[in-house]
């Protein structure tokens, strides 16, 4: 052993061996404490909810957000922070950026009759049986929390027609019904995670019909439900490609247009044809669906139209006409802002502007996550002209000022505020915790994101140079009509089959899933009467600029 000792010291004599050794060990133990600190640092909570299973297309999913186990979690670190201004000098989080998300006003507590007339009509009982689903769409379980409302966000958010709750934890959804009435007093079953309501019963299904927004997209397998509308003056050329299917059936006029490579299958009658959004054809104009209800001759329960109405599905297709983007030929000597506070939208209409204009857009931050989804004008620094606007959410005079022109995104506070937030505490396209929500920092948040939000929208009204202002609720109901005022804003000439392309391929990377949508409203009374008078402001300030005010669904009336 003495030995041993002796030839290690004269080891560590010789300088060049040494010094070279204490390298290889610093080197190690930087790496073991940067391995650590991924896995310790940033690990994930673990939901206390139960698993839920999903049967979608017959397979079998089991869900449960808080399991995912502890990942690297990659945190994009931005080169500048933003935030209210108070808040800049203490912010924690500088990788702050604000992201449009969906929310519904949860329904939790309320009584059955007040679920129907805002969300949903109750249909009645029915019976139901393992081998022959009354509702064969996609379903769930959740033994110990299900809500009425959670099976109907749930099928409302797939695009179902019908939301059906059965032995007080399972919901069912489908487009059609698919079974017998029977006695209401077989869906006795109170709902597992809600007393006031019933869910069904043994093989009894509690069914409601469900009132589907605008944007809910109605789904036949991989296929989106686009609605009824007139037969265009002339089918063959706007729709250029066509066939006579016997036994016609949704499935197989889908499958031979996603063969021809068309985005567009079109239904009428035994005819199917195929083609993609133009002038002639542009699917803006929706008829009843009891127009098209005439039955497939291959499926009794899906309608396939006739000679003078269609049934439009989109396939899963691209339409390849709005997706080349490139940076600008030359620079250009004028610096368009895309304003907006967090959380209203900004990269979704960043977006749209991109698929729109075939140019990238720039940002005043750098987010790797974006550059990694396709945002190539990430990195590009805001000032180098390259890109056709430049995202922001700063506010004050001197920054304002920084650029010659500016789009200004404006959304309803409450909105944004959830979105922002889900952001802060769960990325991109996640969602914040109900710990976090229950917690101190949805009221800290509020305290100090309320008043930069009014704050925002003021300074730049005040200081921006040729200010456009976009509502984010206007261009989520009108975006063709609002891409052509962003289009020949941004000084670009309008391609209108283009923006036909940039509706088929709306949505992009970062829409939130409506799976996790609270089922409680989160704004105490004290919180809407400061947002409320936010609000005022904002709406005597856009008047002032001979502007429309906010959209009236700001306050609810």
């Amino acid at each position: 052993m003495a030995k041993l000792l002796l030839k290690l010291q004269r080891y560590f004599r010789r300088k060049p061996v040494r010094f070279f050794s204490f390298i290889i060990l610093y080197l190690t133990a930087g790496s073991l404490a940067f391995l650590h600190s991924s896995f310790a640092g940033e690990s994930t909570e673990t939901s206390k909810e139960p698993v839920a299973v999903e049967t979608i297309n017959g397979a079998l999913v089991t869900q449960n957000p808080g399991l995912i186990g502890r990942v690297f979690k990659e945190t994009p670190k931005p080169s500048r922070r933003y935030g209210p201004p108070w808040l800049k000098p203490a912010s924690k989080d500088p990788s702050e950026r604000g992201r449009a998300g969906s929310w519904s006003r949860a329904l939790k507590g309320r009584s059955t009759r007040d679920q129907e007339e805002s969300r949903a009509k109750y249909i009645g009982c029915y019976t139901d049986n393992t081998q022959q689903r009354a509702l064969r769409g996609s379903s769930f379980f959740d033994y110990k929390k299900m809500t009425v409302f959670r099976c109907q966000d749930n099928c409302a958010e797939r695009g179902y027609m019908y939301a059906g709750l059965e032995f007080g934890a399972e919901c069912y959804c489908g487009h059609r019904i698919q079974a017998p009435n029977a006695s209401e007093s077989d869906c006795n079953m109170e709902c597992k995670g809600e007393k006031n309501n019933m869910c069904g019963g043994t093989n009894r299904l509690t069914i409601f019909r469900l009132e589907l927004s605008q944007e809910s997209a109605r789904r036949y397998g991989s296929a989106i439900f686009k609605g009824c509308f007139r037969k265009p003056d002339n089918v063959s050329f706007a729709l250029p490609v066509s066939a006579l299917i016997p036994n016609m059936t949704v499935d197989k006029c889908v499958d031979f247009c996603t063969e021809k490579e068309y985005s567009l299958a079109v239904l009428a009658g035994q005819t199917c044809h195929c083609g993609f959004p133009t002038l002639r054809f542009p699917l803006h104009e929706r008829e009843d669906e009891q127009l098209c209800s005439q039955r497939c001759s291959g499926e009794e329960f899906e309608s396939c139209g006739n000679e003078d109405y269609f049934v439009v599905y989109q396939t899963q297709v691209q339409d390849n006409r709005c997706m080349d983007r490139r940076f600008l030929p030359s620079p250009s000597k004028q610096l368009i802002a895309l304003a907006s506070f967090p959380g209203a939208g900004n990269t979704w209409a960043r977006h749209l502007i991109e698929l729109a204009t075939g140019y990238y857009t720039g940002s005043y931050y750098f987010d790797g996550s974006l550059y990694n989804k396709g945002f190539k004008g990430e990195r590009d620094h805001w000032r180098s002209g390259r890109t056709i606007c430049i995202k922001t959410h700063e506010s004050g005079r001197k920054e304002i000022e920084s650029y010659d022109s500016g789009i200004l995104m404006i959304r309803n506070p409450y909105k944004a505020l959830m979105a922002e937030f889900n952001r802060k505490y769960g990325g991109h396209i996640g969602f914040a915790s109900q710990a976090h929500w229950k917690g101190k920092e949805w009221p800290e948040f509020v305290k100090n994101y309320a008043p930069w939000w009014v704050s925002h929208t003021l300074d730049w009204l005040k200081y921006g140079r040729n200010v456009k202002v976009i509502h984010f609720e206007d261009l989520k109901h009108h975006l063709f009509s609002q891409m052509k005022k962003m289009v020949s804003y941004l000084g670009l000439e309008v391609s209108e089959d283009r923006l036909l392309c940039v509706e088929g391929q709306k949505d992009g990377n970062f829409k939130r899933s409506g799976l996790r949508k609270l089922e409680y409203d989160p704004y105490t009374p004290e919180m809407r009467r400061m947002i409320d008078g936010f609000i005022k402001k904002v709406d005597e300030a856009l008047k002032m600029k001979n502007q429309t005010g906010v959209p009236e669904d700001y306050i609810p009336r």
